[in-house]
């Protein structure tokens, strides 16, 4: 996390405090705090920019709203993370419509061992690799960024996404199977391993 640009807050506890009393200018250098790295997460769960950037600015809302919730102010960090990918989540709920995801799954079934996959991913720089994740469809780009980059288990994103753990498992195998499809198509191969 980036540094205290203010003198006047020298821990977290502090700012969170400070916070806590409304302080614009606390709010201001908590908000500049978690901008870049949580922009990032939007970025990962989002189609676009520009729903990054709604799905920030809202969790930012309930951070501040919420921010006397928070009694442990030195658990900030993964508070705000936590906020952020259940802003995701809810946005994606909201803004997608119902999809006909079985149809396209038909030229995209391909079972690897698991060391497999793992070894494939390690082939690519993770810019290219997020790039492939954003262009999966919404609810397989969810649960693959929950489990494989945030490390939510199956039970947990069927917790925060109202979905059964066997649904969940589900749409990560799928989503994975399309994940391994699109390596294929660049020329990463599980047979080069």
């Amino acid at each position: 996390m980036k540094f205290f640009t203010s003198n006047k807050y020298k821990s977290l506890t502090q700012l969170v405090g400070a916070c806590q009393k409304r302080d614009q200018a606390a709010q201001t250098v908590f908000y500049d705090r978690y901008k870049n790295k949580m922009t990032g997460i939007c970025l990962r769960y989002a189609k676009t920019r520009a729903e990054a950037d709604d799905i920030f600015q809202e969790a930012f809302i309930r951070i501040f709203n919420h921010i006397d919730d928070l009694k442990e102010p030195e658990a900030a960090d993964s508070w705000v993370k936590t906020i952020v990918i259940r802003t995701a989540i809810n946005y994606y709920h909201r803004t997608t419509k119902s999809e006909t995801l079985h149809s396209s799954l038909d030229n995209t079934e391909m079972q690897l061992d698991s060391g497999d996959y793992e070894k494939l991913m390690d082939q690519l720089n993770v810019e290219d690799l997020l790039g492939l994740i954003n262009e999966l469809p919404d609810k397989y780009r969810t649960v693959i960024n929950m489990h494989l980059i945030d490390g939510y288990t199956h039970v947990e994103i069927g917790e925060m996404m109202s979905l059964s753990d066997a649904t969940v498992r589900s749409q990560f195998m799928r989503g994975r199977n399309m994940l391994l499809k699109k390596l294929e198509l660049k020329g990463i191969v599980h047979h080069e391993i």
